[in-house]
């Protein structure tokens, strides 16, 4: 159920990605100023991992959990019936602002969960929210050029409206919260970056991760409408299946990170994220190397992420929900990155630079995860080991 929650919301941001060329003609808006109306749900997406998410370290989990739903049903339903294009950002901005309902059910699933299966469970949530990125593309699209885009919004409004009432009806209370105040809560995800090693270097790894991740989902409709493929919408957005497969990433790395394996999958996992961009830059006449390389990505950045969420909670169990707030931020963030650096590089040098970016972006992950490794072993007791000379005079002396 939490799993469908955070897909149901997470889609009203990305609804519109697959549909944005028939949405912004019919609303008014200009191709070169459609870019607005994903923005628009973006900020009000950051807006709310700040504001509203650490309220989950103050409230009723439960409860929290089905007011953002029922409000985040709103924004979907001003979207479907907005006249014009101002009205259908405002929507997409309210409906962004109440979708970090996604985050608020992550910390209150790390929070009611025993110590040994957390990690467990954080992953199937989380494949919620890849099935609700990916899925909505394919739903978007069929829907799109059947019903219209706007039956999207309809879809989604009646589905959030829904999982209001029954997550008030169906989930246990959460009592366990921070007893602090909201004002000193927010001051402290300002601190977390200055005085957490942990914190700091799981953020910076989420910027660069999901700016990779932005800059293929992002910018893949273009090389799929351009030659040799020209795909039409409904195959692009059929094409996000094929990301789907990542989502059992989420719960297998959720079981290693139970295990104590989490650093080492994350490095292992940003190798591979790096690598799977050598796959994703081979569109030639045949996808298969590309739809390879999707699925590599999509692994590696699920595996990431729940290694990072499991390794915060478990370091933050009191203020789970600031802690995932805040580094959701950079989450927020390294996906904006990654959608502008794509557009850009493709329509300036091709496909194959945009991958390029990609790549990078991982490689810098990586650099920040094995400074943070570096910086550890640095930091561990030092024991004194006998040199050379001390281990050759005891041999002899035993001899």
């Amino acid at each position: 159920m939490l799993a469908t929650v955070c897909a149901a919301a997470v889609s009203t941001i990305y609804a519109i990605q697959p549909v944005l060329a028939v949405a912004g003609a019919e609303l008014g808006v200009s191709p070169e100023s459609s870019g607005t109306l994903i923005a628009a749900g973006q900020i009000g997406y950051f807006a709310g991992l700040i504001l509203l998410v650490p309220l989950g370290d103050l409230l009723n989990r439960r409860r929290l959990i089905g007011g953002l739903l029922a409000l985040t049903s709103v924004g979907a339903t001003i979207t479907a019936a907005a006249p014009n294009g101002g009205v259908a950002m405002a929507g997409l901005a309210f409906a962004g602002l109440f979708a970090v309902v996604v985050q608020v059910t992550v910390a209150y699933v790390a929070a009611v969960s025993p110590p040994g299966e957390r990690g467990r469970n954080i992953g199937a949530v989380t494949s919620g929210v890849v099935i609700g990125i990916l899925g909505v593309r394919v739903v978007a699209g069929l829907l799109g050029d059947t019903l219209g885009w706007r039956a999207v919004y309809v879809l989604l409004a009646v589905l959030c409206a829904g999982l209001a009432v029954v997550t008030r009806g169906g989930l246990d209370p959460d009592t366990r919260t921070s007893g602090d105040r909201y004002t000193r809560i927010l001051r402290s995800m300002g601190h977390l970056v200055t005085t957490d090693r942990l914190f700091l270097s799981r953020g910076l790894i989420a910027f660069f991760v999901f700016a990779s991740f932005g800059s293929l989902w992002s910018g893949l409709a273009l090389p799929l409408g351009a030659q040799p493929w020209n795909f039409g919408t409904t195959e692009i957005g059929l094409f996000g299946l094929v990301g789907l497969a990542g989502a059992l990433g989420a719960g297998r790395a959720g079981r290693w990170a139970d295990a104590g394996h989490a650093q080492r999958i994350t490095g292992w996992s940003l190798v591979l994220l790096a690598a799977s961009w050598l796959l994703i830059a081979r569109t030639g006449s045949t996808p298969a190397l590309l739809v390879a390389g999707v699925v590599v990505l999509d692994f590696a950045v699920q595996a990431v992420h729940v290694s990072s969420q499991h390794l915060l909670t478990t370091a933050h169990p009191g203020r789970a929900g600031s802690v995932i707030g805040a580094y959701m931020a950079f989450y927020s963030l390294g996906s904006a990155l990654g959608a502008v650096t794509t557009a850009w590089a493709y329509t300036s040098w091709g496909w194959w630079v945009s991958c390029l970016f990609g790549a990078l972006y991982a490689l810098a992950g990586f650099a920040v995860w094995g400074s943070a490794q570096l910086w550890v072993r640095d930091r561990r007791p030092k024991i004194n080991q006998p040199t050379f000379r001390t281990r050759y005079a005891t041999m002899i002396s035993r001899r």
